[in-house]
C-alpha cells in the first residue's frame, strides 16, 4: 500500500532536436536504477495547472535559435507567465532545471535560466543550483550533467528520503532492470503483407504508412504533433555550386503527395530522413534480420499495464530502419568477449565520459559501426528498438513563396561532409541522403513545417536583410513573395546582403537576385532597395557582408529610419555578432550618436520586433 500512495519524481523535458530528450531519459533511468518512482513527460503532454500539486520535479529544457524556447515548451512558458499567478503558487514544490546550449551562442542556454527565475518568482524551491550542458565542453553536456545528477540525487535524499528507500547510492544493476525489454516485436512476411493489398492506391498509402512509421518509436512520441503534417515527394534535385569548388549547395523542389499544406515565407521545414540502403543492408545483416519482413512494435504487457506514452501498433518494414546512435549503456552485457565487455563498462563509467565522448560524439559513430567495432556484442533487436534514441528530424528554411509555388515546397541545402579527428571520412545523414535522392524514385517524405525565428514580413514593411551562404534561403522566399505582391500593390524596398566565396562558384541563385535588383525590381536601387555581394576569397584580402554594408552606411540608415526591420540568417558562428556589430556602427556614424547608445537602439529594435536572426551551426 505504501508503493501504491508514494508519489513520484517528475521528469519534463523540452526538445528540439532530441538531446533534451536524451538527457533527461538519462536522468529517469539513473532514478530507476536507485528505485525512484518517476513518471517522464515531454512538456507537450504535461498540464501546467498541475505544477503546484507535485512534490519534486526535474526540468531538462534546451535552447534553441537565439533564445527560442523549444515548440514544445511553448504553450507551458506562456502559462507560467500568466500575471494572475501568485508569488506563493509553487510554494512547497521542489523543482531543479538542467539546461542544454551552446556556449558559442550569445545567449547561452537563455531558456533554462529564465525558466529556473521564472519557478524561483513562482515560490517553487531550487533542490540545487541549476545545471548548464555545453556542447562546447570536451564531454558535452554530459560533462555538467553527471556532477550535476550525483549533486541531485544526494539533495534529493535529505529532503525526500521516500523517494530513495534504500538511499542515494544504492544503485540496481542493470542485469535486473533489464530483465525484460519494454517492447515487443511481431515480424509479418511480405507475402502476406502484399496479400492486404490489391490496388495501386492501396500500395501508396501502404508506402505513406511506412514513412509515418519511420517518424515513430515507441515510448517516446505520444502527442499527434508527432505524426508527419505532411508527406513530399522530391521533384527536383539542383547542383547550385561548381563541381569540385569544395561546397556542395542543392536547391530541392518537392510536390506535397496529399493535399498542400499552406506555409508563411520564414517558416522552417523538418525532414525525417531516410538511411543509405548500403548502411541499413549491412545493419540487417549484423543483427541477422530478414530484410523482407515487416514488423509491428507495441508496449509489452506488464502485469496488466501498457505503457500509455507508447503508439501502438508501430508498422515498418525492417529496411526503414532506425537511428544509428550510441546505446552507451546496456552493450556490455550482451558481449561476449571479455576485453570487449571491459571497453564497454569502462565507457559507461564516469571515469571512461571522456573518452566515450571523443569515440562516439566526437567522431560521429553510428551504431553500426559500434556494432562492428564491438563484433561479440549479440544485443536482443527488441533492446535495440528500445535504446537506440529515434532518428531526428532536421530542420530547413523554407525558400519559396507557397504564394509562387502553392503545391510545392524549396529547400537550399549545404551537403555536409567532414573529416573527424580521426581522419574518417564523415557527411551529413539528411543533406547527403536528400542529395542522393532521384526526382525519378517515388519516395515519400515524413514533413513538418513550423514557424522559425524570421516572422512572415507585411508587404508594407521596409527590410534590410543579410544572409550569407545558405543564409539566403528564407529570403529567397521573401523576395519571391514581395515580387507578386508588387504585380498588383505598392511594395516596401528591400535591401539584401549576400555572401560567399567565390562569384564563379558558389554564388547561389545568381540569376534570381540580378533579375529582382534589375528594372525597377524588388531589390533594385530604384526602388529604394539594393543588392549587394561579398566575394570573401575573390580578392587577397577577404570581403564580407559586414564590410559591404559599411559601404551601404546611409542607404542602410535611411530604411531604417523608416521602420524598417532587420532580418539576419546563416551561420551561428561568428557571423551573427559581426553582423549585428556593423549595424551598431552603422547606426552610430549615421545618427552621430555614441556606440553605446547605438547598441541600445539596436536591442530596442529587438524588443520591438524589428530585429530577428535565425541561425545554426
Amino acid at each position: 500500500m505504501e508503493e501504491q500512495h508514494r508519489k513520484n519524481l517528475l521528469v519534463l523535458y523540452a526538445s528540439q532536436t532530441g538531446n533534451a530528450l536524451d538527457a533527461a531519459e538519462r536522468i529517469a533511468r539513473e532514478a530507476e536504477r536507485r528505485s525512484c518512482p518517476l513518471t517522464l513527460l515531454s512538456l507537450d503532454q504535461y498540464q501546467p495547472s498541475m505544477l503546484p500539486h507535485e512534490e519534486a520535479v526535474i526540468f531538462v529544457v534546451s535552447t534553441t535559435g537565439q533564445g527560442d524556447t523549444p515548440d514544445s515548451m511553448k504553450v507551458f512558458w506562456k502559462y507560467l507567465l500568466q500575471r494572475s499567478l501568485s508569488q506563493h503558487w509553487l510554494k512547497g514544490t521542489l523543482y531543479a532545471v538542467f539546461g542544454l546550449g551552446d556556449s558559442s551562442y550569445q545567449k547561452y542556454n537563455f531558456v533554462a535560466k529564465k525558466l529556473d527565475k521564472r519557478l524561483m518568482d513562482l515560490g517553487g524551491t531550487a533542490i540545487i543550483e541549476r545545471g548548464l550542458g555545453d556542447d562546447q565542453h570536451p564531454s558535452g553536456y554530459e560533462g555538467s550533467l553527471d556532477p550535476w545528477m550525483s549533486s541531485l540525487w544526494g539533495m534529493l535524499n535529505i529532503i525526500k528520503p521516500e523517494f530513495f528507500p534504500n538511499g542515494p547510492d544504492v544503485v540496481i544493476q542493470d542485469k535486473v532492470l533489464i530483465d525484460q525489454p519494454k517492447v515487443q516485436i511481431t515480424y509479418h512476411n511480405i507475402e502476406n503483407v502484399d496479400s492486404s493489398f490489391s490496388t495501386a492506391s492501396d500500395l501508396t498509402n501502404l508506402d505513406i504508412q511506412i514513412g509515418s512509421a519511420r517518424s515513430m518509436h515507441p515510448g517516446k512520441l505520444s502527442s499527434d504533433k508527432c505524426r508527419p503534417d505532411c508527406f513530399l515527394k522530391m521533384v527536383r534535385n539542383l547542383p547550385l555550386t561548381r563541381p569540385n569548388g569544395g561546397k556542395d549547395v542543392r536547391h530541392f523542389e518537392f510536390e506535397f503527395v496529399s493535399n498542400a499544406i499552406e506555409y508563411d515565407t520564414g517558416d522552417v521545414l523538418e525532414i525525417l530522413p531516410g538511411q543509405e540502403s548500403a548502411s541499413v543492408d549491412a545493419f540487417i545483416r549484423r543483427c541477422n534480420l530478414d530484410p523482407d519482413s515487416f514488423i509491428t512494435v507495441n508496449p509489452r504487457q506488464m502485469d496488466g499495464i501498457t505503457d500509455s506514452n507508447s503508439r501502438v501498433p508501430n508498422f515498418c518494414g525492417v529496411h526503414d530502419g532506425y537511428s544509428f546512435s550510441f546505446p552507451s549503456t546496456v552493450m556490455s552485457f550482451f558481449a561476449t568477449a571479455e576485453h570487449e565487455r571491459e571497453r564497454l563498462q569502462y565507457f559507461a563509467s564516469p571515469e571512461g565520459r571522456d573518452d566515450l565522448y571523443q569515440y562516439n560524439q566526437k567522431e560521429r559513430r553510428t551504431v553500426l559501426e559500434v556494432l562492428e567495432d564491438f563484433s561479440s556484442v549479440q544485443m536482443p533487436f527488441e533492446w535495440l528498438v528500445q535504446l537506440v534514441p529515434p532518428l531526428k528530424r532536421r530542420a530547413f528554411s523554407i525558400s519559396s513563396s507557397h504564394l509562387a509555388h502553392p503545391n510545392q515546397v524549396h529547400l537550399t541545402v549545404d551537403v555536409v561532409s567532414w573529416t573527424t579527428p580521426y581522419k574518417r571520412k564523415k557527411k551529413g545523414l539528411c543533406s547527403s541522403w536528400l542529395a542522393a535522392l532521384d526526382p525519378q524514385d517515388v519516395i515519400y517524405i515524413p514533413s513538418w513545417i513550423h514557424k522559425g525565428g524570421l516572422p512572415t514580413p507585411p508587404p508594407s514593411l521596409p527590410l534590410v536583410l543579410v544572409g550569407p551562404g545558405t543564409g539566403c534561403a528564407p529570403f529567397r522566399g521573401f523576395v519571391e513573395e514581395r515580387a507578386l505582391q508588387s504585380e498588383t500593390n505598392s511594395v516596401a524596398p528591400i535591401i539584401f546582403f549576400f555572401g560567399c566565396r567565390n562569384e564563379d562558384i558558389d554564388f547561389l541563385y545568381r540569376d534570381f537576385w540580378l533579375t529582382h535588383s534589375q528594372n525597377n525590381g524588388v531589390l533594385s536601387e530604384a526602388k529604394g532597395g539594393g543588392f549587394y555581394v561579398a566575394f570573401s576569397r575573390d580578392q587577397p584580402q577577404k570581403v564580407y557582408v559586414q564590410h559591404k554594408m559599411r559601404e551601404q552606411s546611409q542607404r542602410i540608415w535611411n530604411l531604417l529610419a523608416q521602420g524598417a526591420a532587420i532580418y539576419i540568417a546563416g551561420s551561428s558562428t561568428k557571423m551573427p555578432a559581426d553582423v549585428t556589430s556593423a549595424f551598431e556602427d552603422i547606426v552610430s556614424k549615421e545618427n552621430e550618436v555614441s556606440r553605446e547608445d547605438a547598441a541600445r537602439w539596436i536591442r530596442s529594435l529587438e524588443k520591438h520586433g524589428r530585429f530577428h536572426v535565425e541561425a545554426w551551426s
